[in-house]
């Protein structure tokens, strides 16, 4: 396919590793817009426990694709590629380079290679799969996914359990490992993409992970997790930051012990956000204080391809 002199800019990381402030300044730079692809930041009702821009950085670059949708929306994957890809093509309309940025490696991914079309599963086995999640929790989830696709159970948010039981219900329904389907077919976008990701020392990242949970503890998490509690089986709701809080409401443990949980289930998304980001070999790392050689490597890597 013939691409156009149009480049898409991922900028991918962990959480909390500092890419909201790189974009803002990677936008102003080109004069351009972001696309969100953080699949926690869609939702209008969820404000911290998301850690979306603050409304000065939302003000200084127009960004798309947060707060477009309501918790009690169903939208999943495919519907983001079909908006993601509208905004990209209404922003190449007056523009050369448009900012995509996010946390959500299936997210990022399907823009930039597509996903395989998953044939029908039958719905019996995600109703089975919800009486099971229901009697025995989360865990039995974790370990069954381990045991049908131990690749992807090293990649996947396993505090997701909406996640969970779509690969474990495509891998008993299709006999095939739910990690395939990511890996087959792979469409040509018809514009460039330049991938930076970028990551800090472990000790840094965990430094930041930790004090970030604390300013969104003090903003109201546990306040605005105990107005969505009523809603909490909903798929918007179903990921770190209220999880933990849910289960404090529910008298689980107390409020010390969610705090722990917030802290230690945050480092471990960004652990396997890390490991799904790590194995595509598109994207050349920086850290995020690198912004001088981030914007001559995106220079560069546009002059070359406009040859």
């Amino acid at each position: 396919m013939l691409k156009q002199n149009k480049y898409l800019i991922m900028v991918v990381g962990p959480t909390a590793v500092g890419k909201t402030s790189l974009c803002i300044k990677l936008a102003k730079n080109f004069q351009t817009e972001i696309i969100s692809s953080d699949s926690r930041q869609f939702y209008r009702e969820t404000q911290i426990g998301t850690a979306k821009p603050s409304p000065e950085e939302l003000a200084e670059v127009r960004h798309h694709l947060i707060d477009h949708k309501s918790i009690f929306d169903v939208y999943d994957v495919k519907d983001f590629e079909k908006d993601a890809l509208k905004v990209i093509e209404e922003i190449f309309q007056t523009r050369d380079v448009a900012i995509m940025t996010g946390g959500s490696g299936l997210f990022v991914d399907i823009i930039a290679h597509g996903m395989d079309e998953i044939p029908d599963i039958d719905p019996q086995i995600r109703t089975d799969l919800i009486k099971l999640y229901q009697e025995f929790g989360l865990e039995y989830l974790q370990n069954k996914l381990k045991e049908t696709d131990p690749e992807y159970f090293e990649e996947v948010d396993l505090m997701n359990p909406q996640r969970l039981m779509r690969a474990i219900e495509v891998c008993l329904g299709t006999g095939k490992l739910y990690s395939t389907f990511r890996q087959k077919k792979k469409i040509e976008r018809p514009f460039h993409i330049i991938k930076v990701g970028l990551n800090r020392d472990r000790e840094e990242l965990y430094q930041r992970i930790d004090q970030r949970m604390e300013e969104m503890i003090a903003e109201g998490l546990f306040e605005e997790a105990e107005r969505l509690f009523p809603y909490r089986h909903l798929n918007a709701l179903q990921t770190v930051g209220y999880s933990e809080v849910f289960g404090y409401l529910e008298g689980n443990y107390d409020k010390e012990e969610a705090i722990r949980l917030l802290k230690r289930n945050s480092r471990r998304y960004a652990k396997r956000q890390l490991t799904w980001f790590r194995k595509d070999p598109e994207i050349t790392w920086f850290h995020p204080d690198q912004e001088l050689e981030i914007m001559a490597f995106v220079q560069e890597k546009i002059r070359f391809l406009k040859r």
